[in-house]
């Protein structure tokens, strides 16, 4: 279960040797053999695999992993290519453009973001099969708390978005000083989107933090 962390490893090494971390990966390794999880288990961590600590610029915190069949890819609100755009990322997307004027593609593959340092985090790195929140007391989010705490703590400029009332909560873990700057507003999801998501203007306001830090902006095209 447990992929290369590289650089993550120096942060985190402590935490994998903890007790609910030891009993979540053997509960894991369990329902991976008679259930169906999302999402593939060598993708659980493709995060952390994807941008190293002191990479990250931008932190967009999602709840669980999408629990239908080929959409959870182990980075929050993104699909692969070829997969239908969930709700939330179209909402996203329409936010996007309002922002900034970016057409939105026809894909939801959120890579192009992640390689300049936006880490897509989950609360909650595993679900089961059609059951939304299924492992959300399993010990993710201690692990995840703590990442979230980790990351706050570097000496580097960066810009945590919490969207919604779940990520919103988390914003106690996160250091208040100059170098962190948090955008909150109402989840981008349909219920929800229409009560402050579309015109938050996320996106051009961490462009507008970054910039003022002397820190290359983010090109939210994907």
């Amino acid at each position: 279960m447990i992929s290369n962390y590289g650089a993550w490893n120096e942060y985190l090494k402590d935490e994998f040797k903890k007790d609910y971390f030891v009993k979540m990966k053997n509960f894991l390794n369990e329902e991976y053999k008679n259930k169906t999880i999302f999402p593939p288990n060598e993708c659980v961590f493709t995060i952390f695999d994807k941008i190293s600590p002191k990479d990250i610029k931008v932190i967009i915190l999602g709840q669980d992993p999408y629990h239908g069949v080929n959409q959870a890819n182990g980075m929050s609100f993104s699909v692969n290519r070829g997969e239908k755009i969930p709700p939330s990322l179209r909402n996203i997307y329409l936010e996007l453009y309002s922002d900034l004027g970016i057409i939105p593609p026809n894909h939801g593959d959120l890579t192009a973001w992640v390689e300049q340092g936006v880490f897509l985090l989950n609360a909650t790195l595993t679900v089961e099969k059609s059951k939304p929140n299924s492992h959300k007391d399993i010990g993710w989010q201690i692990f995840t708390d703590r990442v979230i705490e980790i990351i706050s703590n570097f000496d580097y400029p960066k810009v945590f978005i919490l969207w919604g009332s779940f990520a919103i909560s988390k914003s106690n873990l996160i250091k208040r000083d100059e170098n962190n700057f948090i955008i909150t507003s109402t989840h981008p999801s349909p219920f929800s989107a229409h009560r402050g998501f579309f015109g938050s203007k996320p996106f051009s306001k961490a462009n507008e933090f970054l910039v003022s830090k002397g820190v290359k902006p983010i090109d939210w095209r994907v």
